[in-house]
């Protein structure tokens, strides 16, 4: 085998400024920490973009060796369908899975969803998060956001139900969907969905944490509720029944497009809505998702509108429309 047919790695750590900051229950952040892979071979190559979450262990320094000790496999001839067994879901191998395909797609000259059997990516409208903060705070950044469809609302903390009414009166016209990020318990849920559905939220995101939300299954839900931090791939679904009406999928939970194909298909054969998410990175973390957008209820790809800058050439944005990427980007 000649060096130009191997498949070579390279992944980097890269630090990209939030505009402001960003908060949820578990903290707040000013930047945007990824981790890229890129691949190469035959004079073409290919890029993936992870996100390393500490919810699940992940540190950007784990995330780059793991992809790093993939690159003898990679040598000796590992693709994207051996890729899924011999990692284990997650940052890294979204990364590197989101990496092989677009250096598949740019070696045969097609978009990524034609080698996929997808169709092809529209322009959609995508979620506009407004971080959590105080009612006024919170108010305040919605009024700027008001003209925008459709909103996500980070809540998970005492008082809820004045944020998310101080939220409704800022954009009376806009849809909103609410994440909790775990943070809410038993005893306060069904005040905090009545409030929620008081203030016409179409969807709670993960109110309850991860393996203690059976509370979910005991009451009368008065909207929908979706799982995040409770749903990573096919395996997770059948036990997300009863208690769940919607999933989020991301590719850095799915451990990349491969598998978060598969979990849509899954997942709305098994009768769940399904959201299209991520974390906050540029937008070439956000491309290979915008495949899964078709089949989602719900799509929250603002990663780049919260950055105080985007990546050269990342995916166009027109108000709350985003637009599929160029091949140049990705896919």
């Amino acid at each position: 085998m000649t060096s130009s047919q191997f498949t070579n790695l390279a992944a980097t750590i890269e630090r990209w400024p939030i505009a402001g900051a960003f908060t949820i229950s578990r903290g707040a952040k000013t930047e945007a920490v990824t981790v890229v892979a890129a691949v190469s071979r035959g004079g073409q190559s290919g890029r993936g973009e992870c996100v390393p979450y500490p919810r699940y262990g992940e540190t950007p320094e784990a995330t780059l060796a793991a992809l790093q000790a993939m690159q003898e496999p990679l040598r000796r001839g590992l693709d994207r369908v051996s890729l899924q067994t011999a990692m284990p879901a997650g940052a890294a191998r979204n990364a590197l899975d989101c990496a092989l395909i677009d250096l598949e797609a740019k070696a045969a000259g097609r978009r990524a969803w034609d080698l996929l059997g997808r169709p092809a990516p529209q322009a959609c409208t995508t979620a506009y998060t407004i971080s959590l903060g105080t009612p006024e705070a919170m108010a305040e950044a919605t009024a700027r956001a008001a003209y925008r469809p459709l909103l996500k609302i980070k809540l998970g903390d005492d008082g809820d139900g004045m944020r998310i009414a101080a939220v409704r009166k800022a954009a009376p016209n806009s849809e909103l969907i609410v994440d909790a990020n775990e943070a809410w318990s038993p005893d306060n849920l069904a005040q905090n969905l009545a409030a929620c559905a008081d203030a016409g939220v179409t969807l709670v995101e993960q109110p309850l944490p991860a393996g203690k939300d059976d509370a979910l299954a005991r009451i009368q839900r008065p909207l929908k509720v979706c799982a995040d931090e409770s749903a990573h791939d096919r395996g997770s679904l059948e036990g997300l029944r009863g208690r769940y009406d919607a999933v989020n999928i991301k590719l850095d939970k799915t451990g990349g497009l491969t598998e978060a194909l598969a979990m849509a298909d899954a997942a709305r054969a098994l009768g769940f809505d399904i959201m299209v998410g991520s974390m906050v990175a540029t937008s070439l973390a956000m491309a290979p998702a915008m495949l899964l957008a078709r089949q989602a209820r719900f799509v929250d790809l603002d990663g780049p509108l919260l950055l105080a800058r985007d990546r050269d050439g990342g995916l166009r944005y027109d108000g709350s429309l985003v637009y599929p990427p160029e091949a140049a980007l990705w896919g």
